[in-house]
């Protein structure tokens, strides 16, 4: 069967989104250069500029898969829980995993911010995260689990306090123990929520 035009296009872009995601993990955006990547994708450079403008086009599509994918473990994690405490907590263990990993380290913490701009990468960030967090705390609330609060302010500063720990990890000279640390802290925080 022949592919259709808009097969080929998504294939091309498929494949631009991998080969950038795989050079950027390993040497960061500045390190990259825009033929490097069209070369590992098979493209060509017009490819690359028809589809997403330049570099930085590219690279917050790569930002974007790799936030998609995050909040899908998160959310598979919390769908797998008995109830949503265990859920939130299940859930914040899979998304603080995922900071020790080199391609989240070094795309979504790291270069993200710096490529794109603060403004920009909060909005990726809350586009993806806070959904899902405001859901896990209405669904908290609903089932009488946290106290009553206004559950948007919550969900906004929790995630701002998550980014920061995530922030904190990526730059730690020990990450996993620095994971740790701002586990137990987070859970503190959130077990303070709790209705007693």
């Amino acid at each position: 069967m022949r592919r259709t035009q808009q097969d080929r296009s998504a294939g091309t872009k498929a494949a631009l989104v991998a080969a950038a995601r795989e050079l950027f993990a390993e040497r960061g955006y500045q390190a990259v250069p825009a033929d490097e990547i069209t070369r590992a994708a098979g493209v060509t450079r017009g490819a690359l500029y028809h589809h997403y403008a330049d570099k930085q086009g590219l690279f917050r599509a790569v930002v974007e898969q790799l936030e998609r994918e995050l909040t899908e473990e998160v959310a598979a994690a919390f769908g797998r829980a008995p109830d949503a405490l265990t859920g939130m907590t299940a859930g914040l263990g899979v998304f603080l995993d995922a900071c020790l990993r080199k391609d989240v380290q070094r795309i979504s913490l790291t270069d993200a911010p710096a490529v794109l701009g603060w403004e920009v990468w909060r909005e990726i960030e809350a586009e993806h995260g806070l959904g899902l967090l405001t859901e896990l705390l209405e669904s908290a609330r609903a089932n009488g689990l946290i106290v009553e609060v206004p559950v948007p302010a919550l969900a906004q500063l929790i995630l701002s306090a998550v980014m920061e720990a995530a922030r904190m990890i990526a730059a730690a000279e020990d990450p996993a123990q620095t994971r740790a640390d701002v586990q137990q802290v987070l859970a503190g925080w959130l077990t303070s929520l709790l209705r007693t």
